[in-house]
């Protein structure tokens, strides 16, 4: 069946993906650099990991270029956006994934971590999100946003207040941005990781398979690529009337409901 899209088959053709310099965000800018894209990288505290992320990108043929980023120095932080989009020659998608958490109860986490969980993982993606989006207007080629949430934009978990807050308040915003950039063909989603095995959940690029977590429907925590195979397509041109949404990449937990719990250490709830 021949579909015809609204943007070129060749979109986009250049990307930015914040904390890229491991785990999603490097496996996202490696996945669209094999779609074609020419990269901007951001690192945070691993510049080696940035520098490998470009090798990556430049060995798929695709140009690359660095640049630090810590979104707690705001609202200068974000000016990397536009310095990277000078460098590339336009932005055609952004991906937010720099992010950070905490694991403080409640009654516990003290407020300076309380503000920089939200200055970083809200206040910066939208800062970033508002720097590409005047861009792509202007530019007048449409485009595509990408937010990196998590299962807890949809669910909460104890000890992670923060984290949940901004991560819920950050997938309203992809839903609100997807309405007002609707007019200039730009497409707004958020993608929801689950467990993946990556630097920030305290694990290293191991074979996922041989991991074994009873809680979650396939049985394993997931891989950077999985979740990075899914935004790529949301930036691709075949995802051209797909905005507003948000896409669990989690292994099946969210429809666990009352039967889940990340401490289950059995196989019971697959029996009624």
């Amino acid at each position: 069946m021949d579909i015809s899209l609204s943007t070129p088959h060749d979109f986009p053709r250049t990307a930015i993906v914040t904390g890229s310099d491991s785990g999603i965000g490097k496996a996202t800018a490696v996945a669209l650099a094999e779609m074609g894209c020419d990269v901007g990288i951001t690192w945070h505290t691993d510049e080696h990991g940035a520098q490998a992320t470009a090798e990556e990108v430049r060995a798929a043929g695709q140009r690359a270029q660095i640049r630090h980023l810590d979104l707690t120095v705001l609202p200068d932080a974000a000016n990397v956006i536009d310095e990277l989009a000078e460098l590339l020659g336009g932005v055609d998608a952004l991906v937010n994934t720099a992010g950070t958490g905490s694991a403080a109860p409640l009654l516990d986490i003290d407020y300076a971590t309380w503000r920089k969980v939200l200055v970083t993982d809200l206040d910066g993606a939208f800062l970033c999100l508002q720097r590409a989006a005047r861009r792509m207007v202007a530019a007048s080629r449409g485009g595509r946003i990408v937010n990196i949430t998590s299962v807890h934009e949809h669910q909460p978990r104890v000890g992670a207040a923060a984290y949940c807050a901004a991560k819920g308040a950050l997938g309203l915003l992809t839903k609100t941005a997807a309405l007002e950039l609707s007019e200039y063909n730009i497409t707004v989603n958020a993608v929801a990781p689950g467990e993946i095995a990556t630097p920030m959940t305290g694990q290293q690029d191991i074979d996922v398979h041989q991991e074994h977590r009873p809680g979650v429907p396939l049985g394993r925590p997931g891989d950077a690529r999985e979740v990075a195979a899914v935004v790529a397509f949301l930036c691709s041109a075949a995802a051209s009337y797909v905005t507003g949404a948000s896409w669990p990449v989690d292994g099946g937990m969210l429809q666990m409901g009352p039967m889940a719990g990340s401490h289950l250490q059995g196989q019971d709830w697959r029996r009624p």
